[in-house]
């Protein structure tokens, strides 16, 4: 008879998420892992049966709840579409503010993913398709929204607008990352936010 699991499999895989967060998939070692989550490394290979295995299941709870919020703003009814989208620039920037341990930016970890695993990992380029898809239709809806209700007027098409908005969203994750301050990243969403109506 297998023994009952005597921990929190929940925060164990935020304390994961938060590892992967801070150093990578590479860079993070099982013993990192296990300092994290408080767990013995058998505890790990258990629960989670592999390094990949425990990464991709943070990945996507990452990419759940990073989602859920911005999914709630880009979808809300009630504001005009580009008013949406300055409410997720404005998200974006907060979240990038709220994650800077020791002043330095975290950045995203989709974006991450994307730089570091994207090309030799077919499972997270999957699962990052996957979320760029989901994320690029709510993005053009936004946008389209935007078109009917007089907010957004550029002449260029709503696919590519969402595609560009996407790209300045990474850029200013990365931006933070290479040390820009609140300043020059709410600078790069203003230009941002004025090719929706140039």
């Amino acid at each position: 008879m297998a023994r009952p699991r005597t921990f929190d499999e929940e925060r164990a895989l935020d304390a994961a998420m938060r590892t992967f967060w801070e150093k990578g998939y590479e860079a993070t070692s099982t013993q990192d892992l296990c300092a994290a989550t408080g767990l013995g490394r058998s505890s790990i290979y258990n629960a989670f049966k592999s390094k990949h295995d425990l990464f991709q299941r943070a990945l996507h709870r990452y990419m759940t709840a990073m989602n859920a919020a911005q999914f709630a703003v880009l979808e809300d009814p009630g504001p005009s579409g580009g008013d949406r989208i300055r409410a997720l620039f404005a998200l974006v920037l907060d979240g990038d503010a709220q994650n800077r341990p020791g002043g330095r930016s975290l950045g995203c970890l989709s974006v991450n993913t994307t730089v570091e695993l994207a090309g030799r990992d077919a499972a997270a380029a999957g699962m990052l398709e996957r979320d760029t898809a989901r994320r690029l239709a709510a993005l053009r809806a936004a946008v389209e929204a935007g078109r009917r209700d007089g907010s957004i007027t550029s002449a260029r098409d709503a696919g590519d607008l969402a595609r560009f908005l996407n790209a300045t969203i990474a850029g200013l994750r990365v931006s933070a990352q290479g040390g820009a301050d609140r300043a020059a990243l709410e600078a790069i969403a203003e230009v941002a936010l004025d090719a929706l109506t140039g």
